[in-house]
């Protein structure tokens, strides 16, 4: 028998050998029938595993994270599985779980459409129907290789020659389609229901490696049970409407010019007011908090982002070049190294920490072509950086006063439900583990210690110290990671700086790396998605448009953007021989705020009435009170701090 401890708490004694499924049915009948994978010591197993020592062990349900991700695991096998039997010459490749579905991607010489879904997705469907059993099965390393070379799959091959000697290589077999996978699985194609849909088809070369075959990639949305499924499947649509990129076409905000610029935002007038005034006022707030602000060069010796060690990691991604000197110089990835060298000139004393520098600093980064997305994925993007030099003593602190500042800003944009991540250190690093224990321990305190919740991201630190990681979530739910503070400990000692302490001695400040939008680029994509365009008035760049019914009255629509303009207000007149309601339609179109219209009864009463975006209800308002009304809306948060 084996003690078997619940997540309750209490023990289950089992005869040795009983599987995850025989702990379920022990529990209760309806845990067996939701049962899809077993939980032993903290690690994810099939449900058949067999429980042969005293072990901590829980149930995996589609309601559990884990259980979602498994169920989706295996419906990339049903898809490879449905697209093999439709076509028998395609070969498979890799088709992990991924946020909100899966992707396989397929060699075939004729390529995939979307027209090809619906039959994929039936041949699924009879798939699940069949209920087929799936069951791992372990090979040794050459009797694998031969197995998938026989099968044609030669990207199966390939992959199992090039894993570690150690590796296990395991097989999961669902009636007649075998596949090369660690696992777990869900215990039958049944069990992955029928709440899956295709949703594109892309391309995706071979082990991502552009020097290698271009290869089809089907991605796929799958959920526990339709009702899911439909609210994905609808906030997609709502997306779709939402999407930057056509509502930046529709304000007239930016364009790209992928021949020419690739990843590089060509700003229009109304997308430029739009860009300064984030940065209007993140200085604002900048200031208001002790912050200094540095510009630093664009262009600087490649030998500086040697030393911090980015070249090393981030090389391939760099734009660099030799000029006719011999020197190797870099167009700035990040703007650290330029913090650093600010910070030498001079002594510094620890009276003078700590050292808040901000920087709106223009870097450039090689992404691939088919990775690059309007501005949410650029290559050339500004950065709101600072970098807050302080002692040891003070890290934890500062810390705390960053992370008030973080979300106090998140909230003027109207994201109140904000996800806070410890991202801790990862495999390829730099720095002691004595180093790396002091920083994530502080960072954990600082949170528990203001009563600020947070989950660990393993392994997603950056490669000189820990981050935290502000994830924030949109009008429709969908999560996007903004901000970072980033301890380190590492650059400082790597670029010599120090202060001079109370003791008359030399000491190594801590330095906090720290951004608040990450990107101007990709947080204005993203406000523009949160609101639908339809952005704060402070933060509209055509805040009013005056539109007379008739052009008789065009001489009081100028009066009233003369008034309105007067009051600090963005205003423009529409005076073309248009009809109202054309003129109106057009305008809430193009998103702007405020359409206020003019006739006989607006002119003789010193009145205008207005339409708010997306509302049908008209307001009229005396013309000197609607001007001190939009003026005092149209404020910049925290302008009078």
């Amino acid at each position: 028998m084996v003690a078997i401890k619940l997540p309750d708490g209490s023990i289950k004694e089992m005869a040795s050998g009983a599987s995850g499924l025989d702990l379920a049915a022990a529990i209760s009948p309806s845990l067996a029938k939701a049962a899809l994978a077993v939980e032993i010591n903290g690690e994810c197993k099939d449900l058949a595993t067999p429980l042969t020592t005293d072990s901590t062990v829980r149930i995996i349900t589609a309601k559990d994270k884990e259980g979602l991700h498994i169920l989706r695991h295996t419906c990339s096998h049903i898809m490879a599985q449905a697209v093999k039997e439709l076509w028998p010459d395609v070969q498979v490749t890799i088709g992990p779980a991924i946020d909100n579905g899966f992707y396989y991607d397929f060699s075939r010489k004729e390529p995939f459409t979307t027209d090809d879904f619906a039959k994929i997705e039936d041949k699924m469907h009879e798939i699940v129907k069949r209920d087929e059993k799936i069951e791992r099965i372990v090979m040794p390393r050459a009797e694998a290789i031969k197995f998938f070379e026989d099968l044609g799959e030669h990207y199966k091959a390939e992959i199992i020659r090039d894993l570690p000697e150690s590796e296990t290589i395991s097989l999961y077999r669902q009636g007649s389609f075998t596949d090369l996978c660690r696992g777990p699985h869900l215990p039958s194609t049944g069990k992955a229901g029928d709440a899956f849909k295709l949703t594109k088809v892309a391309g995706a070369y071979w082990r991502g490696d552009s020097s290698k075959e271009m290869l089809q990639r089907i991605y796929a949305t799958a959920w526990a049970d339709k009702k899911d499924l439909k609210a994905y499947l609808d906030m997609l649509e709502e997306a779709a409407r939402r999407d930057h990129r056509k509502l930046g076409r529709d304000m007239d905000l930016f364009h790209f010019e992928p021949e020419y610029a690739p990843g590089a935002v060509f700003w229009h007038d109304k997308g430029y007011k739009i860009y300064r005034r984030l940065i209007e006022y993140m200085r604002n707030r900048q200031e208001h908090n002790g912050y200094v602000e540095i510009c630093t060069p664009r262009v600087m010796d490649r030998v500086l982002w040697e030393t911090s060690g980015h070249w090393e990691k981030y090389g391939a991604h760099n734009y660099s070049g030799q000029t006719e000197d011999g020197k190797w110089f870099c167009i700035k990835p990040m703007n650290c190294p330029g913090g650093l060298l600010v910070y030498k000139q001079g002594i510094r004393s620890y009276r003078d920490l700590p050292l808040r520098m901000a920087e709106f600093g223009k870097v450039n980064r090689y992404e691939a072509s088919g990775s690059l997305m309007g501005l949410m994925r650029v290559r050339e993007f500004t950065q709101d950086d600072a970098h807050i030099f302080c002692t040891p003593a003070q890290m934890e602190e500062e810390c705390i006063t960053t992370l008030k500042l973080i979300l106090d800003i998140y909230c003027d944009f109207g994201f109140k439900d904000v996800k806070i991540y410890l991202s801790t250190r990862p495999e390829k690093r730099i720095g002691s583990d004595e180093i790396w224990d002091l920083c994530e321990k502080s960072l954990a305190n600082a949170l528990s210690t203001h009563g600020y919740a947070f989950e660990i991201n393993e392994g997603e630190g950056a490669f000189y110290g820990p981050k935290l990681e502000f994830i924030l979530r949109d009008a429709i739910g969908r999560e996007w990671q903004c901000g970072t503070i980033q301890v380190d400990m590492n650059l400082p000692s790597r670029f010599d700086i120090s202060y001079i302490g109370e003791d008359g001695e030399r000491h190594q400040p801590v330095m906090l790396h720290r951004a608040l939008f990450g990107s101007i680029e990709r947080f204005l994509g993203i406000l523009i998605e949160h609101h639908a365009g339809r952005l704060p008035l402070w933060l509209s760049p055509n805040q009013v448009v005056v539109c007379p019914i008739v052009s008789e009255f065009d001489d009081y629509a100028n009066e009233v953007a003369a008034t309105l303009s007067k009051a600090g207000l963005s205003v423009t007149t529409d005076l073309r021989n248009e009809k109202i309601n054309y003129k109106v339609r057009e305008h809430s179109h193009a998103k702007t705020p405020v359409i206020a219209v003019v006739g006989a009864k607006e002119r003789e009463n010193k009145t205008v009435t207005i339409r708010r975006i997306g509302s049908d209800k008209q307001e009229v308002w005396s013309l000197t009170e609607l001007a001190t009304a939009l003026q005092q809306e149209a404020k910049m948060p925290h302008s009078d701090e």
